[in-house]
């Protein structure tokens, strides 16, 4: 990638940092939140369920703003975990903070159908031979709905690529530091003259939106095809 300038690099390795990092820290809450929503009945099921989603519905900079409200420097969260050295407003940590956050319902509704795709039967069946919920969850629900996990991981990893309006209101746009690339984009296109970067910078996020995607796909069909053969 010799092609690709000093910040332009900065921004396509920040990407990729950030959005890797969102995928794996909360695929853990997302099969546990998709189980819940699809098995459990719960007071309060529905608002949980609304929660989860606000944030395909509400607009990013709203979502931004609440985690500026909530994690910023001056606000009570922010200030508390800063006496133990964890910020999150104006840093790549932020970053992924709000790619996950916009990233975690298309995660939990792609792992949700794939739950509700299995027969609860099995299950029962398996709690018929003395296997507690968890070690039944581990050893029939998780192989089966493997497939919609990779699909839910890869689907949030490429929504927190392309992730504009929360990160650039949450830790604002400074190259090398929270500058992502949809946010460098912005940034070229502002500039005169940076039309060519910013065009070299949609080359490669269509390629990796792309590489994603495909390798949804082939990760899903193995995983799908492995079980067939159990």
């Amino acid at each position: 990638m010799t092609w690709l300038g000093p910040q332009e690099w900065q921004a396509v390795a920040l990407s990729l940092k950030v959005a890797i990092w969102a995928s794996l820290l909360t695929l853990p809450f997302g099969i546990f939140t998709a189980y819940a929503l699809a098995r459990w009945q719960f007071p309060g099921k529905q608002l949980v369920n609304g929660l989860v989603h606000l944030p395909l519905i509400l607009p990013p900079v709203v979502t931004g703003y609440l985690l500026l409200l909530t994690f910023g420097p001056q606000a009570g969260l922010g200030s508390f975990l800063q006496q133990f050295g964890i910020s999150f407003a104006f840093q790549w940590t932020g970053a992924a903070l709000a790619a996950a956050i916009m990233g975690f319902p298309l995660m939990v509704r792609a792992i949700r159908l794939s739950i509700e795709a299995v027969d609860p039967k099995l299950e029962q069946a398996a709690a018929t031979l003395g296997a507690n919920r968890l070690w039944t969850f581990v050893t029939v629900t998780l192989p089966l709905i493997l497939p919609g996990v990779i699909a839910g991981a890869i689907l949030a990893f490429a929504k927190a690529m392309g992730e504009f309006g929360a990160t650039i209101t949450f830790v604002s746009n400074i190259p090398g530091q929270t500058q992502t690339l949809p946010s460098a984009i912005y940034a070229f296109l502002q500039v005169p003259g940076g039309e060519s970067a910013a065009l070299r910078l949609v080359v490669i996020s269509v390629c990796i939106a792309m590489g994603a995607l495909v390798l949804s796909e082939v990760l899903a069909r193995r995983a799908a095809l492995r079980l067939g053969g159990m």
